[in-house]
């Protein structure tokens, strides 16, 4: 009786620009071949111009879905067949998925940190403080407004970006927010239960500190950054010297990555796994 062959692989992609220092692709095909999974994960460069034509040929290849990245996350929009419940809210886009011959945007990017959160400290009717309001920013306080947070502070520079998050919020959803402007180093009030930077500062290599001020930081506290290069960043330095719990990027890509596979194949995948190999490339 002869050995049955089958060399083919499921495809999953990643589309952005630049996209070199993506470390998603080590991290999931770590799970991949761990769990002797028939996949294969593929790093695209894809430039703005370019993303119709690209998402086009991915359908045709049968792709079971992609992660999008910068320049992406709202421009692919466009092209999706429809959206899961906080990306519609958020209007981001960072994880598609082929449902029923359909591809849906998701956005693993909040998900991701709410797993990662929940296993320092249940965030419901805390009282949360986000540096920044950007696109992470964005995923991570739509993600705690639907879990059912208390009060949420950002602290931005920008007052016009911030005020953009703002707005988002009190318009699709129920969580009471405030706008406080980030100049010099930010004091946090006492009654803070949560802080995450969701900056990139202290991103590798400019790997500086958060300008806040460290006798303000409590020991009731949980701080946390979303940086994974370098997984303690001097935020996370400066919380732990104070007695705060910290939480640092790490577990957020992870969970991120485990989210995005369980769409693609259904499998739940060892999150050990992709943890190991992003500590093995930024040790």
């Amino acid at each position: 009786m002869s050995k049955e062959i089958n060399f083919k692989k499921e495809l999953i992609g990643n589309f952005g620009y630049p996209v070199w220092d993506n470390p998603t692709e080590a991290m999931v095909e770590a799970a991949f071949a761990h769990h002797d999974m028939k996949f294969r994960y593929v790093t695209t460069e894809v430039k703005a111009e370019n993303l119709k034509a690209a998402f086009e040929g991915l359908k045709a290849m049968g792709y079971k879905g992609f992660n999008c990245t910068i320049p992406h996350k709202v421009a692919i929009i466009q092209y999706l067949d429809g959206l899961g419940e906080s990306a519609s809210i958020m209007e981001a886009v960072n994880c598609v998925v082929k449902r029923d011959g359909k591809y849906i945007g998701e956005n693993t990017d909040g998900k991701g940190f709410m797993e990662s959160l929940r296993t320092v400290i249940d965030p419901v009717g805390n009282n949360v403080l986000i540096f920044g309001a950007g696109g992470a920013a964005r995923a991570v306080s739509v993600e705690l407004a639907l879990a059912g947070i208390k009060h949420l502070t950002i602290v931005n520079r920008s007052r016009n970006r911030g005020e953009g998050l703002v707005d988002l919020l009190r318009s699709k959803t129920n969580v009471e927010v405030e706008l406080i402007g980030w100049q010099g180093d930010h004091e946090v009030a006492e009654d803070r239960d949560i802080i995450i930077n969701c900056t990139s500062i202290g991103l590798s290599p400019e790997v500086v500190r958060v300008p806040v001020v460290k006798e303000t930081l409590q020991s009731h506290m949980v701080v946390c950054d979303l940086i994974v290069n370098p997984p303690h960043t001097p935020f996370l330095s400066d919380a732990e010297s104070r007695g705060c719990r910290s939480l640092d990027g790490v577990g957020m890509l992870v969970n991120q990555g485990r989210i995005g596979i369980k769409y693609w194949s259904g499998v739940d995948v060892d999150p050990d796994v992709m943890r190991k190999k992003i500590e093995e490339i930024y040790s």
